[in-house]
């Protein structure tokens, strides 16, 4: 565990630090997509994981997650090496994962998707319906009866009925209505501000992902090119149109960059 540990900051107790990367190289079979990747998730911190799209955001959630082929580097859990260890392990010992596809089970209603992964912990389903009450209004309804910010709802929920001390968020607002997205926001920071949960976010809309979190990480081409505080990186528009590029106009709607068009 040499190399973890000179990712974590001098003074920092290693028990405080769940999640650490230290030089990771990862990929599918042969293709490298990332490369000395360097980051850690203190306990009840908060991450924006940003970059233009194709940059390797999803492919660093998944190698967390212990779904594609690490050639180089350390993923550390609680000071644990689990560069090996297998999705499961990893979601048994305490990763939370939301992908894009959602992936609820159609064939159960809203309270058997709840339910069918719980472990003891905080997030009950008391909790959760009251982060979600739509959820407890829709609770008899089959998952494939719900729209799309409902399916959004429950797998959130579902991730948190798991108790995960890390969950890990990829695009949970991906084009839904403004109203859900206004639902979904609310609950995400009381998740983080109140009930203390730490999480990384991805998120195509750098200033929601910002105001959300503390820290962020900026990735291009499969490398961290920037790291600042979140609120700093918010108020930094020049760096945010540089590296990102995609920015939202007064109505809430993605506004392009000077000579960058929305994605």
């Amino acid at each position: 565990m040499r190399g973890c540990a000179r990712s974590i900051s001098a003074g920092r107790i290693m028990a405080e630090v769940l999640l650490a990367l230290d030089g990771v190289r990862a990929g599918y079979g042969d293709a490298v997509v990332l490369d000395g990747i360097t980051f850690e998730i203190p306990n009840g911190s908060s991450l924006a994981l940003l970059g233009r799209n194709g940059v390797g955001k999803t492919t660093l959630l998944l190698t967390i997650m212990g779904f594609t082929r690490v050639s180089r580097g350390i993923i550390a859990w609680r000071g644990r090496d689990i560069t090996r260890l297998t999705p499961h392990g990893r979601a048994r010992d305490g990763l939370g994962w939301v992908a894009q596809e959602r992936e609820i089970f159609p064939s159960l209603n809203v309270e058997e998707n709840l339910t069918v992964a719980a472990r003891p912990g905080r997030w009950t389903l008391e909790a959760v319906y009251n982060l979600f009450p739509r959820l407890k209004e829709r609770r008899a309804s089959g998952g494939n009866h719900l729209s799309g910010g409902e399916q959004q709802m429950l797998a959130i929920a579902r991730a948190l009925m798991t108790n995960p001390s890390l969950l890990l968020l990829d695009e949970p607002l991906e084009g839904l209505a403004p109203i859900i997205v206004e639902e979904l926001t609310a609950a995400i920071r009381r998740m983080t501000t109140d009930e203390g949960t730490a999480l990384i976010l991805v998120e195509q809309h750098a200033e929601v992902a910002l105001a959300l979190t503390e820290e962020a990480i900026v990735l291009e081409r499969g490398s961290i090119v920037h790291r600042a505080r979140s609120h700093d990186l918010l108020q930094d528009q020049a760096t945010l149109d540089r590296l990102i590029g995609l920015r939202l106009d007064d109505a809430g709607r993605p506004a392009a960059a000077p000579g960058i068009s929305p994605p």
